[in-house]
């Protein structure tokens, strides 16, 4: 196991900003459209998550147009150009798959002081 350990410890990134799930963070990716690269924000409420190390992945939700969109983002991935925190949300779950079935002011999470 401690060459594998190694090995995550190598390929984790440096900077990963403290996050915790109900929070609002902005994220953004990095996409290649021919031969150029843009970074493309997606800004929503972190509803998870999951694992940890090297595999760790957090799920954002976000209403756009009236319609949920979710998105599933690992952490460590070179894809993900920066994760910052917009607002501290105050949950008292691990994971918030419930905000699927609501909308407007049900959806709404409390903001930490």
């Amino acid at each position: 196991m401690g060459l594998i350990e190694q090995i995550e410890a190598e390929n984790m990134k440096k900077e990963v900003p403290s996050f915790n799930v109900g929070d609002t963070v902005k994220v953004g990716y990095r996409i290649i459209e021919g031969g150029k690269e843009r970074v493309q924000n997606f800004e929503g409420v972190v509803i998870a998550k999951k694992n940890g190390g090297i595999r760790e992945s957090f799920i954002v939700r976000r209403l756009s147009f009236g319609v949920g969109v979710e998105r599933c983002f690992p952490l460590h991935s070179p894809k993900v150009a920066y994760v910052t925190v917009v607002r501290k949300g105050k949950v008292r779950r691990a994971k918030l798959y419930y905000l699927r079935g609501r909308t407007g002011k049900a959806a709404k999470i409390k903001e930490k002081k």
